[in-house]
């Protein structure tokens, strides 16, 4: 992927703004992924995590992002990683501008 490709804008498709990437239970983890099953518990927490990120991705602007992880494992079964990100979201100016 090249740079300008990197930088272009894209018109957004309308939609919702954040699909959960979540596993549903802790059954559907893969095994190859070399972490354990999830808790019920643990599970519990993922999913209020992801309904918390996809209220505060209605509230905000945004239409699509992108997150990775650089521990290697998926971001996206980690409550505390969506949780960052929907602090993130949650600071965005409403109005659209900038802080400096």
């Amino acid at each position: 992927m090249g740079l300008r490709r990197l930088f272009q804008r894209k018109a957004a498709a309308p939609g919702p703004a954040v699909t959960s990437q979540a596993p549903e239970t802790a059954q559907e983890m893969s095994p190859s992924s070399g972490r354990a099953p999830l808790s019920e518990e643990q599970a519990e927490d993922l999913r209020d995590a992801w309904a918390e990120l996809s209220e505060a991705a209605q509230q905000s602007k945004v239409l699509n992002f992108h997150a990775c992880s650089r521990t290697g494992h998926p971001w996206t079964e980690d409550p505390a990683s969506v949780r960052a990100l929907t602090a993130i979201l949650r600071d965005l100016p409403k109005d659209g501008q900038q802080t400096t």
